[in-house]
């Protein structure tokens, strides 16, 4: 009988049951928020004739069965919110008529099917959140039409094929998250125009050939994750352009050829994880400049050559894994400088003399590993 009620805010109680189908009823309302309850069953279909809906939270519930069609007639909505639900069934295409709409969230529920291009019909979007479902088929190239997109968030789904070259058109894209798919083929090279980008995650995927030039051109990028793909060819010199980058994870992959001195530029890197490829040539002496790094995992490659005494010079660095490599020389005694190092390991390689009693500085040190070397005379009864 609430027939002027404009807001309905219920969210953040115990409430439980079912939504009541009665609420279509409230031709007048704008808002209706019942996040973080208890609710349970299915969203009634006649939530849709509610013509003067413009924001919709169902969110965080035990709400199960399929998104109504008929949410699509809400066409002044700009807000939908039904993530982490149990819903089920596919993405309603007719969710491309919500014209209006800025922000999507359909995570964490059980969604199955392809994303539907329509999608790419909403031209106001600024968030696009359908990760953590069972949705399968490729990225529809429709979304490269969203240009207000701000927030891309696909990862935890069962999505195959190849990245649309398109998503190079989302220029005002500040996050896009593909991780944990099926994704295949190349990087495209049109993601190095996404030049508001701050975090790159196509992580455990099968992507293939090498890494792009192009994301050089991602000077606002803080964080780059490439890390279990089957990713080939070298590190781009070009990727030293990313001076805001915090994280760089190319781990696991195919990769080859010399770790660039470029990255030695990244004067803002706090980890820098290559390990599991197949790099060859020395340690750039240039890492040394990287005085906020706290984690180095360069194991498990073809690195020659001595371990440079440079390293030193990461006065924060509490990680330092170079095992399994070919590194020969003997173990810089300067790295007894390190003084917040917990981790250093050092198995698996060539090198030779003798321990460095320096070792023993290491107040903090919890893991030391130089098993499987060439290492002679005692063990410094300092440590």
């Amino acid at each position: 009988s609430l027939v002027n009620l404009e807001y309905l805010h219920l969210y953040s109680n115990q409430l439980s049951g079912s939504i009541p189908p009665e609420l279509g009823n409230l031709s007048n309302l704008w808002g209706l928020a019942l996040d973080s309850n208890q609710l349970s069953g299915s969203i009634p279909s006649v939530l849709g004739s509610l013509s003067d809906l413009h924001f919709l939270n169902l969110s965080s519930n035990q709400l199960s069965g399929s998104i109504p069609v008929e949410l699509g007639n809400n066409t002044n909505l700009y807000s939908l919110m039904l993530f982490s639900n149990q819903l089920s069934g596919p993405i309603p295409s007719e969710l491309g008529n919500l014209g209006h709409l800025q922000d999507l969230r359909l995570f964490s529920n059980q969604l199955t099917g392809p994303i539907p291009p329509e999608l790419g019909s909403l031209s106001n979007l600024n968030y696009l959140y359908l990760s953590s479902n069972q949705l399968s088929g490729s990225i529809p190239p429709e979304l490269g039409s969203l240009t207000n997109l701000t927030r891309l968030y696909l990862y935890d789904n069962l999505l195959t094929g190849s990245i649309p070259s398109e998503l190079g058109s989302l220029t005002n894209l500040a996050r896009l998250y593909l991780y944990d798919n099926q994704l295949s083929s190349s990087i495209p090279p049109e993601l190095g125009n996404l030049i508001n980008l701050t975090h790159l995650y196509l992580y455990e995927n099968h992507l293939s050939g090498t890494i792009p030039a192009e994301l050089g051109n991602l000077t606002n990028l803080k964080y780059l994750y490439l890390r279990y793909n089957q990713l080939t060819g070298s590190i781009p010199s070009q990727l030293g352009n990313l001076t805001n980058l915090l994280e760089l994870t190319t781990t696991s992959n195919q990769l080859s050829g010399s770790i660039p001195t470029q990255i030695g530029n990244l004067a803002n890197l706090r980890s820098l994880s290559m390990g599991n490829n197949q790099f060859s040539g020395s340690i750039p002496p240039e890492l040394g400049n990287l005085t906020n790094l706290t984690y180095i995992y360069l194991s498990w490659n073809q690195l020659t050559g001595n371990i440079p005494w440079q390293l030193s010079n990461l006065e924060n660095l509490e990680t330092l894994r170079l095992s399994g490599n070919l590194l020969d020389g003997n173990i810089p005694k300067e790295l007894g400088n390190l003084s917040k190092l917990t981790y250093l390991d050092l198995q698996v390689n060539q090198l030779s003399g003798t321990i460095p009693s320096e070792l023993s500085n290491l107040a903090l040190l919890e893991f030391l590993i130089l098993s499987f070397n060439q290492l002679t005379t005692s063990i410094p009864p300092e440590l």
